[in-house]
């Protein structure tokens, strides 16, 4: 009799232990992760090898970690935003701008080469897309505008803004330091994945480690409640719009500065869906409240893999947006509370029915 009790109390903690892993936020993004790499790796043998040549590391995986790179780099605004119940639909145009600025300035000093100089063109991206951060965070918080509203003023202006930093053309330099940017290494690694893993740490520190996170999840659950209860909601709103913008700028530069090439028509076209289907993959609900940064990282890794996925399987590219939207589909369905608990309902309900029948 103690056998028995003993079998059902190792079945129940099983079974508890099962019902607690799928159930976390990260289960089914993580499975589609392991799922598209392994059907690459099947369609494409060595696609999961990694090799070291003259102390960098090359091979398919690591290509897919540096493509990350950017949309990762939008997608960590973009969650904050989201957890505060806002959105920001401007930042593709951002990318554009803030690449735009640094390469006219580096292309206009003559003196591409130096360091210096990229540095400078580099700063000036930055303070431009901050810039742009401070008006969207001013729409949303003080003029009280709706975020979609708000951010889409820019969406839809913000290319008009490249081009004429640009002059309508498509700005070209040759500088080694800002190349390096995009395309360097730093011990080994390529340096936009060294990029975005140090944003990701700091960003993490500080929402994980101070009140931030909490504050920001408490504005997104309820506004005005957070407001009662002494929160700056308006002060922490505005400073996530300007963290997106600065970030969104920095995705701009990273994207850009292998081709060294400013295309305001082209860079970061559509980027603000991606930024937001990665947030989504990552577990995050879009309607504000609790957000999941390391599921950011998570959905970075489906959306390149994914386009990867495309050219392994030698599809046209132009079915990646249908790819895309049947990931998000079974990713988001399978992860449903709703559907989760319909299904408890069924399996814990069936016992029951057994026992009265016999009885």
């Amino acid at each position: 009799m103690t056998g028995t009790i003993t079998g059902a109390d190792g079945r129940t903690r099983f079974q508890t232990t099962v019902a607690r892993v799928t159930g976390h936020q990260l289960f089914w993004p993580v499975v589609a992760l392991v799922v598209l790499l392994l059907a690459c790796g099947i369609v494409s043998p060595g696609f999961l090898d990694v090799t070291v040549r003259d102390g960098h590391l090359f091979g398919q995986p690591v290509d897919i970690l540096r493509q990350s790179a950017t949309p990762l780099l939008l997608a960590i605004g973009m969650c904050l935003v989201i957890a505060t119940g806002g959105i920001d639909l401007s930042v593709g145009a951002v990318m554009a701008i803030s690449l735009a600025v640094s390469l006219t300035y580096i292309a206009e000093s003559g003196t591409g080469s130096n360091l210096s100089t990229a540095l400078t063109g580099l700063f000036l991206g930055l303070v431009v897309a901050l810039a742009i951060g401070v008006f969207n965070g001013f729409l949303v918080t003080v003029l009280g505008i709706q975020p979609f509203i708000a951010t889409l003023i820019l969406m839809i202006a913000g290319r008009g803004i490249a081009m004429l930093v640009t002059k309508g053309q498509i700005t070209t330099v040759t500088s080694p330091p800002f190349k390096s940017i995009g395309s360097g290494f730093v011990l080994g690694i390529p340096t936009p994945v060294i990029i975005a893993g140090g944003v990701f740490v700091l960003v993490a520190l500080l929402v994980r480690r101070t009140a931030l996170g909490m504050l920001l999840e408490s504005i997104g659950i309820n506004r005005e409640a957070s407001r009662l209860a002494g929160v700056k909601s308006r002060n922490i709103t505005w400073f996530v719009y300007i963290l997106c913008g600065l970030l969104a700028g920095l995705a701009g530069i990273v994207y850009g500065a292998p081709t060294m090439a400013a295309d305001s028509n082209n860079i970061g076209l559509m980027k603000e869906l991606d930024a937001i289907m990665v947030v989504v993959l990552g577990g995050t609900k879009l309607d504000g409240g609790k957000f999941s940064l390391a599921g950011t990282i998570v959905g970075a890794l489906i959306l390149t893999t994914l386009e990867r996925a495309v050219v392994i399987f030698h599809l046209p590219t132009q079915v990646t947006p249908l790819f895309k939207a049947l990931v998000l589909i079974v990713v988001c369905v399978a992860g449903s509370e709703r559907l989760r608990g319909k299904l408890k309902i069924r399996r814990t309900s069936r016992p029951v029915v057994a026992a009265e029948v016999a009885a």
